[in-house]
């Protein structure tokens, strides 16, 4: 009974315990329930405020919207007696009046729209000018060029002059069928180790140096042999200028080309032109033609292509009363070329008219390839003559200590005497250099004219 009461004591405990905290809770249920209700009133009340503001609100802007309206009412009264006011003293009604101003003001917006064109044109014009200079400028930067100067004539060496009889052969008859086999002029003269080879073709002479080369080597030196070679060598020619053909074809990245005009491209290697040879003239004017085309967002491979192709026509391998021009776009067009490219290569000396974008391109860029410093031997002295009368005609005023061209005589450096010319005569100088050259010289595009004038006070400390 005992532990039973005790039990039960427990239990009792436990359960006063439990009522305990939940009434606990309860009460904290109950107070948060007053909290929110609380809150609840106050934002009713606040809501019943702003409604209550809202309402008079309401009410005073469709007062101010009366207000408005009467208003509005009154001044297109006015603005009608305004009207019928001014149509009497102009004598035009509302519509004809209307009319009139909208005439005048057509033709004044036409005149100002006619004049903003012509400047928009204008100024068009002057862009693409700049443009178009940019772009070749680019153009010719991009592109670096290799100079290569053929001659008329080409000098074998020999080991020693007791060879010049073996060539000359009893009675001259080895030289004989040398010159007969191979379209070449021997000279054998006082010249010690050394043979003479003359012929306006460049292939022939390579043919005549090779076969002479083998026939040297070989030591057999007769008419029979002499043939022999001569016939082996043109063959192998014939292959190496095949193979020049497909690598120039490969380097520059051009795909599709008639076997017979990769023939000529490789043929052009042993062709000049004013001292400038034929296969690099034509591979610089085809990259080029590329970058230029590629600027100005045209289809630069047919630019490429046709900047390679433009010269072909000058290695015929038959001889024709047609310029190189028009023989070149007749080649192209036999072999299947596009007809952009046979127009390009056709319209480069305005021997045809140009009916593609591209002529033009070629054109510049065969002008470009030809006209630059160095590129051909005519070309090259008169841009040294004219490098030289600049620096000459700077140095000629008193005062002038140095001058320089550079830039490929686009700028002319001028070093003055600072103890003879002050600042101001710098100015002076500098100005009258510049008309000078604009009056007295012809030059292509413009030229800087600096005048550098420095002071220097030296000493030595001992």
């Amino acid at each position: 009974m005992l532990e039973a009461k005790e039990k039960f004591i427990q239990l009792k405990a436990e359960y006063e315990k439990e009522v305990l905290q939940r009434n606990q809770k309860i009460s904290e249920g109950e107070n948060r329930i007053k909290q929110k209700e609380q809150g609840l009133n106050q934002k009713n009340e606040q809501l019943q405020k702003q409604v209550a503001e809202n309402e008079a609100i309401r009410e005073n802007l469709s007062r101010q919207i009366e207000t408005v309206n009467i208003k509005r009412s009154e001044l297109e009264k006015h603005q009608e007696e305004h009207i019928r006011r001014l149509e009497k003293v102009a004598g035009l009604t509302a519509e004809e009046a209307r009319n009139q101003l909208i005439e005048s003001l057509k033709e004044e917006a036409r005149s100002t729209a006619l004049a903003h064109i012509q400047d928009i044109v204008e100024e068009a014009k002057s862009k693409a000018n700049k443009e178009a200079k940019k772009i070749i400028i680019q153009s010719i930067q991009r592109t670096a060029a290799e100079q290569t100067i053929e001659n008329a004539i080409t000098v074998f060496n020999l080991e020693s002059d007791e060879i010049k009889g073996q060539i000359i052969g009893r009675e001259g008859r080895n030289i004989r069928a040398i010159e007969a086999a191979t379209g070449v002029d021997l000279i054998v003269d006082d010249t010690p180790e050394a043979i003479v080879l003359s012929s306006f073709d460049p292939l022939r002479r390579e043919i005549a140096r090779l076969s002479l080369q083998r026939l040297v080597q070989d030591g057999r030196i007769h008419p029979a042999r002499i043939e022999e070679v001569v016939e082996k060598t043109k063959r192998q020619l014939e292959e190496q200028v095949m193979e020049i053909g497909e690598r120039t074809v490969i380097e520059l990245g051009i795909h599709g080309l008639h076997k017979e005009l990769v023939r000529l491209v490789g043929k052009m290697r042993f062709r000049s032109s004013y001292g400038q040879n034929l296969l690099m003239h034509s591979k610089e004017t085809a990259n080029l033609c590329g970058i230029m085309a590629a600027e100005l967002g045209l289809n630069p491979k047919l630019a490429k292509r046709a900047g390679l192709l433009h010269d072909i026509g000058k290695v015929p391998d038959e001889e024709t009363e047609l310029s190189h021009a028009l023989l070149g776009a007749k080649l192209a067009e036999k072999y299947g070329e596009h007809p952009a490219v046979v127009n390009a290569i056709g319209a480069h000396h305005d021997e045809m008219e140009m009916a593609y974008v591209i002529s033009p391109i070629i054109q510049a860029c065969d002008a470009i390839s030809g006209a630059r410093p160095g590129a051909r031997r005519e070309i090259m002295q008169s841009y040294l003559q004219r490098i030289k009368d600049l620096e000459n005609l700077a140095t000629a005023y008193d005062g002038v200590e140095k001058a320089y061209a550079i830039q490929a005589g686009r700028e002319l450096r001028v070093i003055v005497e600072s103890d003879k010319v002050t600042d101001n005569d710098a100015d002076r100088l500098s100005f009258e250099i510049a008309t000078k050259i604009q009056t007295e010289m012809q030059y292509p595009g413009q030229i800087k004219v600096t005048v550098i004038r420095e002071r220097r006070a030296v000493n030595v400390a001992r």
